[in-house]
């Protein structure tokens, strides 16, 4: 799986969710865009991630 420019080896079927949370994510403060489209926070326990997957999380920083 490519996770944010990387390549990396899934070595388990694992959720989105699961996954943000190993990587230490605070789901509530980023975005993430799966093989091109957008997923929503409420979908992602549901979706499961594969070796040919495109990964890209995106953290909201605060400031002015």
């Amino acid at each position: 799986m490519k996770f944010n420019g990387e390549q990396i080896i899934l070595n388990e079927k694992t959720s989105l969710l699961e996954f943000l949370q190993r990587e230490g994510y605070a789901t509530d403060k980023i975005a993430v865009e799966l093989n091109g489209e957008i997923v929503p926070r409420s979908k992602y326990a549901s979706v499961t991630l594969k070796d040919a997957d495109n990964l890209e999380v995106v953290c909201f920083v605060g400031g002015g």
